[in-house]
């Protein structure tokens, strides 16, 4: 059964970010990189998944992008989300969805073949919620049952900004400098919400220290997501259905098998192993 120990809220400051604005319903669909992500999370996911019908618990689901897919491919998916704006656009999206927080949930013990973390690790600024998270997972979990745990790259701002070129303006520099020095990008700071961006052995090593085997950090966006970025930041044509975007889908396959590539990605995903 889940814990009794007292969870901590969920920052106010992230409840308000996707609840007064931010729209994470189109954000993997409405940009050529978003795609990018949507596209190689689903494949990297399928290349690990038990056959349907497994039982799935995302995590974090958000509105439900990967919960719909998942269920369309035939898996028996539940999906949990702080956010109450999320949890009411995946349930109008036909997902069986409820609020609950990464670090208690009311699955119950080895009840899951699946845990998906796609978000939360994301806003958990500190290691101990982020372990915590991670435990829970473990807990919930079948043994031998999937892990799939997501994070930001630690260098994804450097690359976005990048493309932008936000970076020319000194409050966005100094931020860019504090997360590549400490990984944090601080409650309050404005463009995004309170976050921590991983290293690929910071996130493989959390994950491993909360007992999970097998570990294995992908990237997922490959490293020339920031040129799909900023031609679209800079033209006005959007360039999801385009040779550029299918050269950028090609390297990102192409650097599955470099392992020094992984950092160039804006994303990380940890697969495991209970």
């Amino acid at each position: 059964m889940p814990p009794m120990t007292q969870t901590p809220a969920v920052a106010p400051e992230i409840i308000a970010f996707y609840s007064e604005g931010y729209d994470e319903a189109t954000r993997l669909t409405s940009s050529a990189d978003g795609v990018l992500e949507l596209v190689r999370t689903q494949e990297l996911l399928r290349r690990h998944l038990p056959p349907a019908p497994a039982r799935v618990l995302d995590v974090g689901g958000g509105p439900g992008v990967h919960a719909r897919w998942l269920a369309d491919d035939g898996y028996d998916v539940r999906l949990v989300d702080p956010v109450p704006r999320h949890v009411e656009a995946a349930r109008r999206a036909g997902c069986r969805a409820e609020i609950g927080d990464a670090r208690r949930l009311t699955a119950d013990d080895h009840s899951q073949d699946v845990v998906l973390l796609l978000g939360p690790l994301y806003h958990l600024l500190e290691q101990d919620d982020r372990l915590q998270a991670l435990a829970e997972a473990r807990r919930v979990l079948k043994p031998g049952g999937l892990l799939a745990a997501a994070a930001i790259s630690r260098y994804a701002s450097l690359f976005e900004h990048t493309a932008t070129t936000w970076l020319d303006r000194a409050p966005v520099r100094d931020a860019v400098a504090d997360i590549l020095a400490t990984g944090r990008h601080e409650p309050g700071r404005k463009g995004f919400t309170a976050a921590y961006f991983h290293t690929a052995h910071g996130l493989a090593e959390e994950v491993e220290r909360a007992g999970f085997r097998e570990v294995d950090v992908c990237g997922v966006e490959g490293p020339t997501w920031g040129l799909l970025r900023a031609v679209e930041q800079h033209t006005a044509e959007g360039i999801a259905d385009s040779p550029m975007f299918r050269a950028a889908l090609a390297a990102a396959r192409l650097a599955d098998s470099h392992p020094e590539l992984i950092a160039a990605g804006s994303h990380l995903l940890a697969v495991a192993r209970s």
